[in-house]
């Protein structure tokens, strides 16, 4: 049971959570896919649980490696990307393509998916092991599943409608690559 304190070993304690909170992220999708949007709320939360948990184990246990960061950033990328921009697609916009016009359709979610991804890339070039900035520069991709969660639930209310819910979509991604300075907690 020494691997799991082993900085080294790709299956430390940290490493193992961070896996689990991908397993969250594909039940998540497995959920989104079959019409089950409150068990892929579920799982993308608990997804967003191990995601904080397994930083805090990293730094406690000194376990922060070059795979580990680029192992939360994957992590990152399925469960703050491509799940929550999922969810939305399949919840509020499949069968409404059409309506809304299909380019600003594909736009919207390509270019979320893609900022999201820019993001984090741009996270990973610039990251110290162990370290932890004292602010981030533009939203991070947890915050803006956050805001996609938030859009959901004012949907849901009939507040906004689905043309709304496209531009806070290209919002939102905007955000995530801003000079918004935003307080690392």
């Amino acid at each position: 049971m020494l691997f799991l304190y082993n900085k080294d070993h790709h299956f430390n304690l940290a490493n193992i959570v961070t896996f689990f909170n991908i397993t969250a992220g594909v039940f998540a999708i497995y959920y989104i896919t079959h019409g089950a949007f409150f068990a892929a709320a579920l799982f993308a939360w608990l997804g967003g649980a191990f995601d904080i948990i397994d930083g805090k184990i990293a730094r406690k246990y000194n376990l922060s490696t070059q795979f580990g960061i680029q192992l939360d950033s994957f992590a990152d990328f399925l469960s703050f990307v491509i799940v929550p921009v999922m969810f939305i697609y399949f919840a509020i916009i499949d069968g409404k393509e059409l309506l809304l016009f299909t380019p600003l359709v594909v736009f919207a979610f390509v270019y979320y998916i893609i900022s999201g991804l820019r993001r984090l890339i741009h996270f990973n070039i610039n990251s110290d092991i162990g370290e932890v900035q004292k602010f981030f520069v533009g939203i991070p991709t947890p915050l803006g599943a956050i805001l996609l969660w938030l859009i959901y639930l004012v949907w849901l209310t009939n507040i906004i409608n689905e043309e709304v819910v496209l531009i806070f979509v290209i919002l939102i991604a905007y955000l995530l690559n801003s000079k918004i300075k935003i307080p690392h907690p």
